[in-house]
């Protein structure tokens, strides 16, 4: 009889205790399904990951786990963003399970596109990205800067999957290939092309948050995609470059336009100009420095080699310690 695979869901938390409740139950559901229809073993498991919320999100993931043995935990010392959340999970599930599936835990993400996931691990994926079909949902604001944002990412030459976000499927063996980038700044839709293996999509409708408010405000959806972008690519850099030869070109033009003037007799003193050539000079320089210090900044984060996630708490270390 051909060996089932063990499958882990993993979900990041922070400060979802109003919509917990409800969609926790709808996992347990979906793993069961999946149990029945024998695609997955029956050990499957749901691991959420609390990124330091400050409501009581950790105290009923400790409840659940309590109840059902599906359900683990895990907390992390303190909130580290959404990336870091997913990546602490996989990391903690990789060595446990076949597959992991990362999905939010606010029930916008269609949780039977994980039925077709699986199936297409089953036909030989090892990535199975989740992806939307469409952005009705949207507001026109966010779905024409979010489809802004995927152009821009790929013209800048990073490798994404457009209208993927962290909704996927992943083998172990890609987890473990994963394990090898240690970068600090993450953008896991963008580094997980870069692993390679076989891929595909499945597509899926995404619906209105269920309960709560959403943890990405415009702020925060901004340095995403300014992290995405210097994190994946340095073609910034490059049109900084670009940039500089050019206005050093025309810098070049203009001091030969103003000695042939100059020797023609015809120069004029006028401020005007100056200011205009002052300006022009100061606005691209500043954001010139600004782009290369952003990368420097990197650099510099990199260099230190900080831990990019602490788990404090375990359910299973409570359990334990009860039964002790």
């Amino acid at each position: 009889m051909e060996k089932k695979p063990c499958l882990w869901i993993i979900i990041p938390c922070y400060n979802e205790s109003e919509v917990l409740p409800i969609t926790a139950p709808m996992f347990s559901d979906k793993i069961e399904q999946l149990v029945q229809a024998e695609k997955i073993a029956p050990d499957s498991r749901i691991l959420f990951v609390n990124d330091g919320s400050k409501d009581d999100t950790w105290e009923i993931i400790c409840r659940l786990s309590a109840e059902n043995p599906r359900f683990q935990g895990i907390c992390q010392s303190r909130n580290r963003g959404h990336q870091n959340a997913v990546l602490a999970g996989l990391m903690e599930a990789k060595e446990r399970c076949d597959i992991t599936i990362s999905i939010d835990c606010d029930g916008q993400d269609d949780i039977n596109a994980m039925d077709q996931m699986v199936e297409e691990y089953l036909n030989g994926c090892e990535i199975v990205y989740g992806v939307r079909s469409s952005r009705e949902t949207d507001t026109w604001f966010k779905r024409t800067t979010a489809q802004g944002f995927y152009k821009v990412l790929n013209g800048m030459g990073a490798e994404v999957v457009y209208n993927h976000a962290d909704y996927r499927l992943v083998s172990s063996q890609v987890l473990q290939a994963f394990a090898d980038f240690h970068e600090v700044n993450l953008f896991l839709r963008g580094m997980f092309p870069l692993v390679g293996f076989k891929s595909t999509s499945v597509y899926y409708e995404r619906h209105e948050r269920i309960a709560g408010e959403s943890h990405y405000p415009l702020k925060k959806m901004l340095a995403l995609a300014f992290d995405g972008i210097t994190s994946l690519s340095v073609r910034p850099i490059r049109m900084v470059t670009g940039m500089g030869v050019i206005v050093s070109i025309l810098g070049f033009i203009g001091i030969i336009w103003a000695i042939v003037v100059a020797l023609m007799g015809k120069s004029i003193a006028g401020w005007a100009s100056i200011v205009c050539i002052v300006c022009f000079l100061g606005g691209i320089q500043l954001l010139s420095l600004g782009i290369i210090g952003e990368y420097i900044g990197k650099t510099y984060m990199e260099t230190k080699r900080r831990p990019r996630y602490i788990i404090s708490e375990r359910t299973e270390e409570l359990i334990c310690d009860k039964k002790a």
